[in-house]
């Protein structure tokens, strides 16, 4: 009587070993295609990384980096504009008959913090009508004024004419030259 059930220990194993195989190849198969096979080492990454002008004590295995920020080197002494007038103003520009003299308020003003100057002042009284170049006076006179501090003076120019008609006149600073003392 033949049954309808194999038997034997040759057939049955060699079917084993080849679904166990399969099923090892098959799970290989998808951990692979899934990533979990071979996993890959994690890396923190932080978010900024530091510029070689920005540190020299960057360590890239390190995820907190130290940073030695780069200064300018502040410059020694303040930085001037040699032409003055910026520094000085002029009030009460005036004319005495009786003295024949021009006169005119001249205040100076150091900008600087931590620099003397030496102001070479010029101050003109001009004709004013017709405005046409002429000068009535000049009026010349150096002046050295401290850090931070205002000089007040009043110019001054004789007119040697013994009289004087009507004119109009107008007074102009025409130069502060400034040098550092």
């Amino acid at each position: 009587m033949k049954q309808g059930i194999r038997s034997g220990s040759r057939g049955g194993s060699r079917t084993g070993i080849r679904v166990a195989v399969a099923t090892v190849l098959a799970l290989t198969a998808v951990a692979t295609v899934g990533g979990c096979a071979f996993s890959r080492p994690r890396v923190k990454v932080p978010a900024y990384l530091p510029s070689p002008a920005t540190t020299s004590a960057y360590d890239a295995s390190d995820p907190t980096p130290t940073y030695e920020p780069t200064f300018s080197p502040s410059p020694t002494q303040e930085t001037y504009d040699p032409d003055g007038r910026s520094d000085v103003s002029g009030s009460n520009c005036d004319f005495s008959d009786s003295l024949r003299q021009f006169t005119y308020t001249v205040s100076i003003t150091n900008p600087s913090t931590t620099d003397s100057f030496s102001y070479d002042m010029a101050v003109n009284w001009m004709k004013a009508k017709p405005a046409d170049g002429k000068a009535y006076g000049l009026h010349e006179r150096s002046i050295i004024v401290g850090p931070g501090e205002t000089e007040t003076y009043t110019a001054k120019y004789s007119v040697n004419q013994s009289s004087i008609g009507q004119f109009w006149y107008t007074c102009q600073i025409t130069r502060a030259q400034k040098t550092r003392m």
